[in-house]
């Protein structure tokens, strides 16, 4: 009975050095890596690169102290930890012919981190399914939509992706102005328009443009606004301008027409 209450002794003593073993190694590689990522700007590709590497060399860790600690109290207890490993050892090898999408999948993350396909924060689409990128492990990742729901996929089948932040966003607004409207007196507005909201709007890269008469539609003549964009803001950005837009051409009196059928009756 001694003997028992001493290796449970001994099996929280592991459990605590194994956690503060887990937290100072936490602590340390937080560090290194906020030293790395110092300067860079939180949306940008390579600080959410060093971000998902950090996450995974932090799991990669916390699971290996845990099994070392695991491993230390069996042998406590009296259990052959090396004919265990050695049993684990013919029994993985085994297991592993009938489960190589496991080794799959750990390929398929290690790609993903060393080809810089994607990092935790990005905006991807895989397979029709759009979202943020939440967690990237050796085995999955996992993706939020804007609806809140959550696919997993297994590293494997995370293919053909298109990745919305390795490049800027281009915001494209189309302003349809009557037929009947002065359009050198339009295009002097949006001149002047498009130059105030270069200097005010958030998050661009570029200057706001007008690129001019884009098309001849069934009920207006429409211009075309773009704005090269920080990644993924170019929604947000449109919205502002179709805002501006409205508000300036309502001050000048220039109507946005609206669809319109005429119908002619034959005598």
């Amino acid at each position: 009975m001694q003997q028992i209450l001493f290796s449970i002794y001994w099996s929280i003593g592991y459990i605590v050095f194994g956690t503060i073993t887990y937290l100072i190694i936490k602590k340390i590689n937080k560090n290194l890596f906020d030293s790395k990522q110092k300067g860079m700007p939180k949306n940008s590709h390579a600080y959410k690169k060093l971000e998902t590497l950090e996450m995974i060399i932090k799991n990669i860790f916390k699971y290996s102290i845990i099994v070392i600690v695991i491993l230390m109290i069996m042998a406590r207890f009296g259990v052959n930890v090396t004919s265990f490993v050695a049993g684990l050892g013919i029994a993985g090898a085994i297991a592993g012919l009938a489960s190589q999408d496991l080794l799959k999948d750990i390929i398929g993350g290690a790609s993903i981190i060393m080809e810089n396909q994607f990092a935790v924060g990005d905006t991807i689409e895989v397979g029709g399914f759009e979202g943020e990128v939440i967690s990237i492990s050796l085995k999955s990742t996992r993706i939020k939509n804007y609806d809140g729901s959550v696919k997993i996929l297994a590293n494997r089948n995370v293919v053909d992706i298109i990745n919305y932040n390795m490049a800027p966003s281009r915001a494209i607004v189309d302003i349809g102005v009557s037929y009947d409207a002065n359009l050198d007196k339009v295009e002097s507005i949006l001149k002047d328009l498009v130059q105030e909201l270069s200097n005010s709007l958030d998050n661009l890269k570029g200057p706001v443009e007008l690129l001019g008469i884009q098309e001849l539609s069934d009920s207006s003549v429409k211009f075309r606004v773009t704005a090269l964009c920080v990644s993924m803001e170019h929604y947000g950005v449109e919205r502002k301008i179709r805002k501006a837009v409205k508000e300036r051409l309502d001050q000048e009196n220039i109507k946005i027409p609206y669809p319109q059928i005429e119908v002619h009756h034959g005598e």
